[in-house]
């Protein structure tokens, strides 16, 4: 993958994290939220989140120190 589409790649994942918090919230207020549902959300919310992170690192060159 270029820059180009890790950056593309990035925004998109950027945008997925954000809807799975709005809607981890959203649960979390119902009168009598799914427990398992919300588990389910967080999972694929880190997941997402160790997918940006390695991808931040591709970006980023490695330095000798």
């Amino acid at each position: 993958m270029d820059a180009d589409e890790i950056g593309h790649r990035l925004a998109m994942l950027r945008t997925e994290h954000r809807d799975l918090d709005a809607a981890i919230v959203a649960l979390g207020m119902s009168a009598m939220p799914d427990q398992l549902q919300i588990a389910r959300l967080k999972k694929r919310k880190l997941r997402i989140k160790d997918e940006m992170s390695q991808l931040g690192d591709e970006l980023i060159p490695d330095i000798i120190a």
